[in-house]
């Protein structure tokens, strides 16, 4: 197993949830977080002011997925989240030794699905 952590621009999110339904993922987790990257926030005018916005809102999905899904589920991610623009967020995959369904007490990828 594995999980993907993708960190998306807010108005992206619908796509990647529909993109990721589209593969048969059925639970994802979802954070409003803020962060900054290679763009380093940016400049806004507030009542004649300039102040510089460092943290940009984002949006963090969490999925954990079969290895088989991994590249399929990557792939969707970025097409669904992309803009080609610079912001457009980041994908980290890490490994995943278990999950465990707590209702039922299931483990492994049966747990996830």
């Amino acid at each position: 197993m594995k999980k993907v952590e993708a960190i998306v621009k807010p108005f992206k999110l619908e796509e990647v949830k529909e993109a990721l339904a589209g593969l048969g993922i059925q639970g994802m987790t979802v954070t409003e977080v803020k962060g900054f990257g290679r763009q380093k926030g940016h400049k806004e005018l507030y009542r004649g002011a300039e102040y510089v916005v460092e943290f940009l809102p984002k949006m963090k999905i969490e999925v954990v997925v079969p290895e088989d899904l991994l590249e399929n589920t990557v792939k969707a991610i970025v097409d669904a989240a992309s803009t080609g623009r610079m912001g457009d967020g980041k994908i980290f995959v890490s490994p995943v030794d278990d999950a465990v369904r707590i209702r039922t007490g299931e483990s492994g990828d049966v747990a996830i699905g």
